[in-house]
């Protein structure tokens, strides 16, 4: 791929941000309705069926829907980016997306190390794009 412009690592990081405000916005609302504010003062894990579907399902899959249809969640969709096969440029097929989004846990267990590292990566890419086999790149620069 030629002339492309890698997302770096404090873009990616406002795009997650943003991702993550808007799945609050949806997510906190519905569990308080769900289990009532005791909710956030429990120190129990795992409240439920709702609470599993919530907070792990839905984003996961509302994420894996986003890189599939736009190639981009909300937040990289804002700022201008996309996640594309980083042999091609195009899009990438879902089994690697959700391969991806898998690489996150693998990213983020060793202190985030596979995250940071895109910060060092010549490509930007963290561990999770370099098991699926993609990078972030700027829009704009194609």
């Amino acid at each position: 791929m030629e002339n492309v412009k890698y997302a770096g690592f404090w873009i990616r990081v406002a795009a997650s941000i943003i991702d993550t405000v808007l799945l609050l916005i949806i997510i906190l609302p519905l569990l308080t309705l769900i289990y009532g504010s005791e909710y956030w003062a429990n120190e129990k894990m795992f409240h439920g069926f709702w609470d599993l579907l919530l907070n792990y399902i839905l984003p996961a899959v509302a994420i894996i829907l986003f890189w599939i249809y736009k190639s981009a969640t909300p937040g990289k969709m804002a700022l201008g980016l996309k996640v594309v096969d980083a042999n091609t440029g195009q899009a990438v097929p879902v089994g690697r997306l959700i391969g991806r989004y898998l690489g996150y846990y693998v990213s983020s267990l060793p202190l985030l190390l596979g995250l940071i590292w895109v910060g060092f990566d010549k490509k930007k890419q963290g561990w999770h794009d370099k098991l699926a086999g993609t990078v972030v790149i700027r829009e704009t620069a194609q």
